[in-house]
């Protein structure tokens, strides 16, 4: 074996140089070492093996890799932070891909405050994003758990989510103009910063969520908003989710556009929080079956306590809210904020889990929470539902831990069936089996199981028309 690898690797020798002529010795890297970071994704579920991964310092030279790996027949990954939820920026493992990893693209190239807008490379960290922003006054509203590493580009390319979508809308919606790679190395310079521009298809909507199988996003303008003054959060104790949802309809029609987040979380999230992640505590003397992050926020100096208070206390004069603790001052909210975003990684401490993206229409959350919670009691005993999420806009992170004695992997093993039903049940709801974290290559599948046979032909034949060699991220989402 050692032998064969090493020829195998001799074989290549041509192909490394030819991209180091392209791009210089120091943006190729092919030892090992060096490759072996790239080419696992975040959770571990996918590894591969490509056959260079390239670091380019600019547009044209990610054009030049795009060129010359559409006239190699060479798949192309685009790659951001890594952060990726569903294996979408992971080479297979042929060792005939090339990742492209777009670190080096992390230029703010402008910043126009009286204009609300900014434009970014795709490297650039979303945390440096919103810093930027604030140092300008003004404020970009995407907010994720994993905003210290994750980077525009791959929110971009997956058309995240996050905490404030039931105020601003997905990433989609914060998003102005697109610079971006096609397969054959031509760029399609579109970085506008217009509100207004009907002059034919929105190419930058079919590139973002595209999940780079169209392109590689190497730049985009950002709409931004007056910073952000005023803020009240509350974290709240109940008995159901139909009691968040009226509090939900509630809040709305007293806050208004006010309301920026609303996050649904159930007992077993706050106690693994609490157990696993340093700092995490239950603010409430009292355990309750559910628990409602909720924040309004404003650029004015309005008094949002208030509202929030008012509508509070006529909750908890009905029976919706049985507890609720307001937060004073920034550590407080802080807090508030630090037990909602460590769910994941106390899940991931607390052992195997399964993990579904989902979302459901908002008015439905209750049903459907209270119907797939009965089946994973009944079918899968051997795990602890952990559902939690956006409930302002319909997302739920429907996980399932592994619990007791039993068998870690013979508890993985039935992800395709637990899977299946989970996703049966969504469809049966008229929801989505990925709200915000994309397809990627962990739900290839399930898109061609779920999807309407018309639309698997519109994307294919878009496909076909923008990658007819099919270079761009081959075996992802489609």
């Amino acid at each position: 074996m050692p032998h064969s690898r090493r020829y195998t690797e001799n074989l290549t020798d041509p192909l490394h140089d030819s991209l180091r002529a392209l791009l210089g010795d120091d943006a190729v890297l092919t030892a090992p070492a060096d490759t072996e970071p790239f080419e696992i994704d975040f959770r571990k579920l996918f590894r591969g093996r490509a056959l260079a991964v390239v670091l380019p310092r600019e547009v044209a030279q990610v054009a030049a890799v795009a060129r010359w790996c559409n006239e190699h027949r060479i798949g192309l990954v685009p790659q951001g932070g890594n952060t990726g939820y569903c294996g979408g920026a992971t080479p297979d493992e042929s060792g005939r891909q090339v990742v492209v990893s777009l670190r080096r693209l992390d230029r703010i190239r402008a910043l126009d405050a009286a204009n609300h807008s900014m434009t970014v490379e795709a490297g650039c960290v979303l945390a440096r994003i919103q810093q930027a922003a604030d140092a300008a006054d003004r404020f970009f509203p995407l907010s994720l758990g994993s905003q210290g590493s994750c980077q525009i580009g791959g929110n971009l390319s997956t058309n995240a989510g996050g905490l404030n979508v039931v105020r601003y809308g997905m990433t989609r919606d914060l998003v102005l103009g697109i610079e971006a790679v096609l397969a054959d190395g031509s760029v399609l310079s579109g970085l506008k910063s217009l509100r207004k521009d009907n002059t034919g298809y929105d190419l930058k909507s079919l590139l973002i969520g595209a999940e780079g199988t169209l392109g590689i996003i190497t730049a985009a303008t950002l709409k931004l908003w007056p910073k952000m003054r005023a803020s009240a959060t509350a974290l709240l104790g109940l008995d159901s989710p139909a009691d968040a949802l009226a509090l939900l309809g509630a809040l709305r029609s007293v806050a208004g556009e006010t309301l920026s987040s609303f996050e649904l979380m159930p007992r077993i999230g706050i106690e693994l929080t609490a157990r696993y992640i340093e700092g995490a505590r239950d603010p409430f003397a009292e355990p309750h079956p559910w628990y409602v992050l909720c924040e309004l926020t404003a650029s004015g100096t309005e008094d949002l306590d208030a509202p929030l208070q008012q509508t509070l206390a006529a909750a908890m004069e009905h029976g919706g809210v049985r507890d609720a603790t307001l937060a004073n001052n920034e550590r407080v909210r802080a807090s508030f904020w630090h037990l909602r975003e460590h769910i994941p990684e106390a899940q991931r401490r607390a052992g195997p889990s399964l993990k579904h993206d989902i979302s459901v229409p908002v008015a439905s959350l209750p049903d459907f929470i209270a119907e797939a919670s009965a089946w994973v009691r009944q079918h899968v005993p051997e795990g602890v539902l952990v559902c939690y999420g956006h409930a302002g806009d319909g997302n739920l992170h429907f996980n399932i831990n592994q619990i007791g004695t039993a068998s870690g992997a013979r508890f993985l093993a039935r992800e395709s069936e637990i899977k299946h039903a989970i996703h049966d049940l969504v469809a049966r709801y008229h929801g989505s089996i990925s709200a915000e974290h994309g397809i990627g290559r962990l739900k290839r599948e399930e898109l061609q199981r779920y999807a309407s046979p018309v639309a698997l032909a519109t994307m294919r034949a878009i496909k076909q028309a923008l990658d007819p060699n099919g270079i761009m991220n081959p075996g992802k989402l489609l």
